[in-house]
C-alpha cells in the first residue's frame, strides 16, 4: 500500500553570530519605530477626528476616544515587548541557538508509522543562512 504525504511544522533555529545578532536588532528597531510611527498618527488623527465629532454627539465622541485609546494601548503595549526583545538581543551570546520560527514541510507516512514522532519534533539549524544540521526526534 502507497503512503501518504502530510504537512508538518519544522522549526528553524539559527546559530546566533555577530552578523545575526546585529540583523535581529535591525529588524527590531525597525519595527519598534514603525510601531511607534502608527502611535503617533493615530495620536493625530484622534485628535482631529475627536474635534469634529464632540460638537456633534458628545456619545459618539466618548465612545471613539475609547476605542483609539484602546487601540493606543495596545500599540504601546507591542513597541514594550518589541523592546524588550531588543535587549534579550543584546544579550544573544554567540554560539547560541535561537528560534527563528516555522516553516511547512512534507513528510511521508506509511502504515506501521509513530504518526506523533513523525509529525513532531523536526528542526532546521541555521548559521549564516545556510543549513548546518536538520534534527528529527
Amino acid at each position: 500500500m502507497a503512503g501518504v504525504s502530510v504537512r508538518r511544522s519544522v522549526g528553524v533555529r539559527v546559530i546566533v553570530t555577530e552578523e545575526f545578532r546585529e540583523e535581529l536588532k535591525n529588524e527590531l528597531q525597525q519595527a519598534a519605530a514603525e510601531t511607534q510611527r502608527r502611535i503617533d498618527q493615530m495620536d493625530a488623527q484622534s485628535r482631529h477626528l475627536l474635534s469634529g465629532i464632540q460638537g456633534t454627539d458628545l456619545t459618539q465622541a466618548m465612545q471613539v476616544r475609547r476605542q483609539l485609546e484602546a487601540e493606543r494601548q495596545r500599540q504601546t503595549v507591542l513597541k514594550q515587548e518589541i523592546e524588550r526583545q531588543i535587549e534579550e538581543a543584546d544579550k544573544l551570546e554567540i554560539g547560541s541557538e535561537y528560534p527563528r520560527g516555522t516553516i511547512e514541510g512534507m513528510v511521508e507516512l506509511n502504515v506501521g508509522d509513530d504518526l506523533f514522532k513523525q509529525l513532531s519534533g523536526s528542526e532546521i539549524i541555521v548559521k549564516d543562512g545556510k543549513v548546518v544540521e536538520v534534527r528529527e526526534a
